[in-house]
């Protein structure tokens, strides 16, 4: 419940200062782990890596949407939002595919990479940072009874479970030394890259789904 307008005011601002976050932090998480992934031959990094970028162009739609329901605008998708849905999932749909044909070519080839070291890091960090962005998310939504902004905490916390999956991939390669390791991970978030690209053009129909975009109402 929220006491006046001021408040009100003051809890959107910090769901767009935290659209903002996220949307930068996915864009440099996305530089480092594609540069890593590539010199380190490291599949699951890179493609973690170009999710973060698409997971910021998402991000834009978020900034775009609370501050659109802040400005007690309907709270239904506009065109900007569903454009922007559109290209997130074909990006991931493309992602997915490439992801598999990468991985299929790595197992047939017997390729590994070189190490495994900067997956674990950057994975550790990036479940720090999603977890503590998930948490803010949350305390803000539920304090404005969004469900959008909740939705978008919801999104946050796909993207711990990304990491989760990079992390136990290198680790797996990290202390056995097997390939195959690196490949099943980024098997596994070309699944879960299908799965927010289905989920976005559903976002785009007017579906209700998990991530921010979902249509709602400002409490």
């Amino acid at each position: 419940m929220i006491e006046n307008d001021v408040s009100f005011d003051s809890l959107y601002r910090r769901a767009l200062i935290l659209a903002v976050i996220t949307v930068f932090y996915n864009c440099l998480e996305g530089m480092v782990s594609v540069y890593l992934g590539f010199e380190d031959d490291a599949l699951s990094l890179f493609g973690f890596g170009l999710d973060s970028f698409v997971e910021a162009v998402s991000g834009v739609g978020v900034w775009h949407m609370a501050a659109r329901i802040r400005q007690n605008i309907d709270g239904s998708t506009d065109v900007f939002e569903r454009q922007t849905l559109k290209v997130t999932g074909m990006a991931f749909y493309v992602l997915a595919a490439g992801l598999i044909a990468s991985s299929a070519f790595n197992i047939i080839q017997g390729k590994h990479p070189k190490t495994a070291f900067w997956g674990i890091v950057v994975s550790c960090i990036s479940i720090l940072a999603m977890w503590l962005l998930v948490y803010f998310k949350v305390k803000v939504g539920t304090k404005l009874n969004s469900q959008a902004i909740l939705s978008d905490a919801a999104c946050s916390r796909t993207c711990i479970w990304l990491s989760v999956v990079l992390l136990l991939g290198s680790l797996g390669y990290a202390l056995t030394g097997i390939g195959w390791f690196d490949s099943a991970g980024a098997l596994i978030i070309a699944a879960l890259s299908y799965k927010e690209g289905r989920e976005a053009f559903g976002k785009a129909r007017g579906k209700s789904c998990c991530c921010a975009h979902a249509c709602s109402q400002k409490g």
